[in-house]
């Protein structure tokens, strides 16, 4: 802002608020500049958050397509251990398939052998050879008692790994698609027997609520590992 100096009669640079002390000091009332009025408070949400609670341990069970899409490109040896069977969904979808499937749960979802936790297990079952499960984990370790997704993730993908490769296995897992791509997952499946990857293109709806269900928000993927997958050999990229 530019004022008039009385003496001289040249203009000099002030600020607004000089400016309203040389008008008191002169007995003009001071002059405000009004402001613009502030937009209302609008009501925020994180991302990806779908406003609906979330079930008890992350129990979502998979849809029957799911499941198919990944027994149409890849073939395991069998028994294969479900460890998250939850209501059986997957488990039937492996039967109808001609496996053998044993199926546990930490909880009891009136489907399989309940109470065994996965992740204190120290061997596989008797005989099995192969490890299919989608590993229960939340959007952002908000609820009483869950870690943060991508380190339990790692932490469940570690623990697969190692129980696989005992019987010289194979594993699949249901991921997110984005979870691949950081840079700890990267690391753990490089160096790990990685097989193939089936990126689903068709994203997931876990529930249904009639005309209150959301869109689905995120594409998914199985990853599946192989320990007798030759070495140096990459990855297979499939889509579903």
């Amino acid at each position: 802002m530019l004022q008039s100096d009385a003496v001289g009669r040249r203009l000099r640079k002030v600020t607004p608020q000089q400016h309203d002390l040389l008008l008191a000091d002169a007995g003009w009332p001071a002059v405000t500049t009004p402001q613009p009025a502030l937009p209302p408070p609008t009501e925020r949400r994180a991302i990806h958050y779908s406003g609906y609670d979330r079930e008890r341990r992350d129990f979502y069970a998979t849809p029957n397509w799911v499941t198919e899409a990944l027994l149409q490109r890849i073939h395991f040896r069998d028994p294969i251990w479900e460890p998250c069977c939850g209501d059986g969904a997957m488990s039937g979808i492996l039967a109808v398939h001609g496996y053998d499937v044993v199926s546990t749960d930490i909880a009891d979802r009136g489907f399989g052998t309940p109470g065994v936790d996965f992740l204190t297990c120290h061997n596989v079952p008797q005989g099995c050879r192969s490890i299919i499960t989608n590993p229960p984990y939340g959007d952002t370790g908000s609820h009483a008692g869950q870690s943060r997704s991508p380190k339990a993730m790692l932490d469940f993908l570690r623990h697969a790994l190692a129980l696989t490769a005992s019987v010289q296995g194979q594993l699949a897992l249901l991921v997110r698609l984005q979870w691949i791509a950081g840079q700890r997952a990267a690391d753990v499946m490089s160096a790990a027997p990685f097989a193939a990857v089936l990126v689903l293109t068709q994203r997931i709806r876990w529930f249904d609520m009639g005309e209150r269900t959301n869109a689905a928000q995120h594409h998914h993927a199985w990853v599946v590992f192989d320990h007798a997958h030759p070495p140096g050999r990459p990855p297979a990229l499939l889509y579903a």
